[in-house]
């Protein structure tokens, strides 16, 4: 992906500062949004549909996690890395329940986030090394017998987008070309959705798609 735009969401200049010094090294971005607070944020996101957002927990007006909540719940293409200075386990898991993609400490942000930017845009998720524990156990948590449809909680935006337009019975090149991504993207998506769902075998992604088409 190539002239990628991005939203910097921080109450602190400096941060914002030493985020997009780095962020602008990257090739593929084209531009970078800036807000101090999260009504500012959710705006931006809302009028200029940056592909990522990178939302500080502590801001004033809305926090990262409110703003992760909207557009989780407005079904807003941007997908969300959460930037916070506390490496609590409930806060992680509260944000992979919104649907982030990505959840880095403010102590390693400028040394990480370059990798968690070039993860998420290719559909992966990113975590900070020093809390990997944490995803372990959520994810062991969540194969513990949650049905199918409870694990929709699980998708991120972009994700149950997807899901969405498989309901419809879109081919992987529609989906690519109606959200102006590459098809392999598509794919990546179709994989992290069946991983997530636990769905295997052929055709199981489409047929699940349409059986639960009413709650996606």
């Amino acid at each position: 992906m190539t002239d990628i735009s991005i939203l910097i969401a921080d109450d602190h200049p400096l941060i914002r500062k030493g985020l997009k010094e780095v962020i602008e090294s990257m090739p593929q971005i084209k531009s970078i949004y800036e807000a101090g607070d999260g009504e500012s944020a959710l705006r931006l996101i809302e009028e200029q549909h940056p592909p990522l957002a990178i939302l500080d927990v502590d801001m004033p007006k809305m926090n990262g996690l409110d703003v992760a909540k909207e557009v989780h719940q407005r079904q807003l293409e941007t997908d969300i890395v959460i930037l916070t200075m506390y490496d609590k386990e409930s806060i992680f898991n509260r944000a992979f329940d919104l649907g982030v993609m990505g959840y880095v400490l403010k102590d390693a942000a400028l040394a990480e986030i370059a990798s968690c930017i070039g993860n998420v845009l290719n559909g992966k998720y990113y975590i900070s090394p020093a809390i990997s524990d944490y995803l372990l156990r959520r994810t062991g948590r969540q194969t513990g017998g949650k049905d199918k449809r409870g694990g929709l909680t699980a998708l991120t935006n972009t994700e149950r987008k997807v899901l969405i337009m498989i309901a419809k019975h879109k081919t992987t090149n529609e989906i690519a070309e109606e959200l102006f991504v590459s098809p392999r993207t598509i794919e990546t998506h179709r994989h992290n959705i069946c991983s997530k769902l636990n769905i295997t075998g052929t055709n199981a992604l489409l047929k699940f798609a349409a059986e639960n088409k009413s709650v996606l």
